[in-house]
C-alpha cells in the first residue's frame, strides 16, 4: 500500500495511518498576538460555554486576533472606568497622602466593582 495518495476530485492528499488513510488537513496561519488576562478569561469561557464560536474562530484562524482585540477593549474599559469611578467617589492623591489605608480600601473596592462590570459586559457574553 502507498503511504500517501492524492485525490484529484477533491484536491486532498491522504496519508496512511495504520490501516486507514486520513486527510492531510491543517489550520490556517494565525497572527501570534499576546493575549492578556481578559483574553484568557474569555477564551476559557468560550471553550466551555460557546463551543461553536470557539471552533469557528479556531478553524478560520481568527481566534488569536479576536482574543487580542477583546483583551485590549476590556483593558481600556477597565482603566477608563476605574479612573471615572475614583473621580466620582473622591478618591484622590490628597486622600492617598493623608490616609493611605482608606485610599487602598476604596481603590480595591472600585477595582472589584469595575472587574465585575467588565466581566459582565465583555468577557462572559
Amino acid at each position: 500500500m502507498e503511504k500517501r495518495i492524492y485525490n484529484e476530485q477533491t484536491g486532498i492528499c491522504y496519508t496512511l495511518q495504520g490501516d486507514y488513510y486520513l486527510p492531510d488537513l491543517s489550520f490556517p496561519e494565525q497572527e501570534n498576538k499576546p493575549i492578556g488576562l481578559w483574553g484568557q478569561r474569555h477564551l476559557r469561557y468560550i471553550k466551555q460555554h460557546r463551543k461553536i464560536l470557539y471552533t469557528n474562530l479556531l478553524t478560520n484562524g481568527k481566534l488569536n486576533g479576536y482574543l487580542a482585540d477583546l483583551d485590549k477593549q476590556a483593558e481600556d474599559m477597565f482603566f477608563r472606568l476605574v479612573k471615572q469611578m475614583a473621580e466620582r467617589e473622591g478618591v484622590t492623591e490628597q486622600l492617598k497622602a493623608g490616609n493611605q489605608i482608606e485610599w487602598v480600601v476604596r481603590m480595591n473596592n472600585i477595582r472589584n466593582i469595575v472587574t465585575e462590570i467588565v466581566n459582565t459586559y465583555l468577557i462572559y457574553i
